[in-house]
């Protein structure tokens, strides 16, 4: 292991020592963040899936198939993702962070663009990487004066195109369509043309353009280039084409998908069926709901194929042999599993997601890590990959050691969310959720029913261990 690393290290040109200023021929850093993704992928087992751009992505390089995400909504998950630690359950995480900064930025630990930018990269986002497409907030999000993650980048990067403004383009169908009343907007659609009738289309053009100019233009420091995919968030929107790939699909049954008995995280779906669906709902119509999943289907080949626009341009310029590849989902979605459409549980389908990190001299490229691995993880797997000093205040561990290894041990993954939902620990054989007031859900995935029985009652002592490791991991972090 020890020789693997020396051979990474010499191939990126990188010191041990680290620096204030980062080595001429330090690795360049790609992080693609997709919105919504289940690890519903061809390379993470789905057969009818066609996701051709980032299965090749993961035969370069390592997929995690156990990945989770630290809450199953998108501002929280991009906290963790950005600044590698525990943190809010909300949406408006990033700009409480934000806020901290204005009143005592000497407590606030630097994000994960920061900590590059600090050491010598020019730092670039485009699309939604933090909370808001464009990092900004107002009533459009697009005021100048509210930055959501301060001090990150040198540029931070939206083009909203006809959708008139970061908000509208956070919720945009084809042609400039933004939303005004959800009920007036429909939640599944497929137009014909290119992929610029799509947000995605056209903000990928601008990936692409940045791409160009940290290459071409500005080679004097090595880049943290970060872009965000919109799709497959909601309402499912895509170009046809996409949609026309899984005309003649047999869809397989929906598990578990009966609305849990007893007490769980289970909600109604608010933000999915407050769109217009024609009076149909996908649990009480197979029909219908077979629809809804071939239109998801169709927005993760439309998000792939933006992917595989990106890694291209990458080949293009030839620095893909200097460039850290991370693909990661911010969190998982419900297709009626549970009877949920949508995230905002802590059930295995809102908190699962893919993530893929490929870089040159990869041991056993194209192998999957079934290994338990979180999103805080990213942040120190990053910095040790770019040979950047150790950052002390994440939360997470690196994941060099399954990098070398993919069979190497993971880790237990911890999770929140709001809404009284409280906390949860996934270990290799059990999810335990521990309400805030105290009520627990204990699921043992090693039978069949998963998370569908509830086994507090009869495994007290699984009840009585998971609660210790969950009190012990929030004291630790302080969180």
């Amino acid at each position: 292991m020890i020789l693997q690393r020396l051979i990474y290290l010499s191939l990126f040109g990188i010191s041990f020592l680290g620096s204030l200023h980062a080595e001429p021929n330090s690795p360049n850093v790609l992080l693609i963040c997709v919105d919504d993704l289940r690890p519903e992928l061809h390379c993470f087992g789905v057969d009818y899936i066609q996701s051709p751009n980032i299965d090749k992505l993961a035969s370069r390089g390592r997929a995690f198939a156990r990945h989770y995400v630290q809450a199953p909504t998108c501002g929280a998950s991009r906290f963790a993702l950005l600044t590698g630690t525990y943190g809010g359950s909300n949406n408006n995480a990033l700009f409480q962070r934000a806020k901290a900064i204005g009143q005592s930025p000497e407590t606030v630990s630097p994000s994960l663009p920061a900590y590059f930018r600090e050491h010598g990269y020019r730092s670039v986002s485009v699309g939604k990487v933090s909370h808001h497409p464009g990092g900004r907030g107002g009533p459009d999000w697009d005021d100048e004066s509210i930055p959501e993650m301060p001090n990150s980048w040198d540029r931070h990067l939206l083009d909203a195109g006809p959708w008139q403004h970061p908000r509208g383009w956070m919720h945009g169908l084809a042609r400039g369509e933004i939303r005004g009343n959800a009920k007036e907007m429909d939640l599944i659609q497929a137009v014909e043309g290119p992929d610029t009738l799509y947000p995605d289309g056209i903000n990928t053009e601008l990936a692409l353009e940045q791409l160009d100019s940290l290459v071409k233009r500005e080679s004097d420091k090595p880049f943290f280039l970060a872009v965000g995919i919109l799709r497959p968030h909601l309402p499912f929107g895509a170009p046809k084409k996409y949609l026309d790939l899984y005309e003649d699909v047999d869809l397989p049954a929906i598990p578990h998908a009966k609305k849990p008995e007893g007490r769980t995280t289970w909600h109604s779906s608010g933000e999915f069926y407050k769109y217009n669906r024609n009076g149909l709902d996908p649990n009480k119509s197979t029909d219908y709901a077979d629809q809804v999943r071939k239109h998801y289907a169709a927005c993760v080949s439309f998000a792939d194929a933006q992917v595989g626009r990106i890694l291209d341009r990458l080949d293009e310029l030839d620095v893909r042999k200097e460039t850290i590849v991370v693909l990661w989902g911010d969190h998982g979605w419900h297709l009626g599993e549970h009877a949920i459409w949508g995230k905002h549980s802590l059930f295995e389908e809102s908190l699962r997601s893919p993530l893929i990190i490929s870089y040159p001299g990869i041991s056993e490229p194209g192998m999957m890590s079934h290994s338990i691995v979180e999103t805080i993880d990213i942040f120190p797997t990053l910095i040790e990959l770019a040979g950047l000093p150790k950052a002390d205040f994440t939360d997470g561990v690196s994941l060099q050691s399954l990098l070398d290894r993919p069979t190497s041990t993971g880790h237990p993954a911890y999770s929140y969310f709001g809404r009284g939902y409280g906390r949860t620990i996934r270990t290799k054989t059990h999810r335990m959720i521990e309400h805030t007031d105290g009520y627990v859900e204990l699921y043992d995935h090693r039978t069949e029913n998963g998370e569908t029985q509830n086994v507090a009652h009869q495994q007290p002592l699984m009840v009585k261990e998971l609660r210790s490791k969950l009190k012990q991991r929030f004291a630790d972090t302080s969180k």
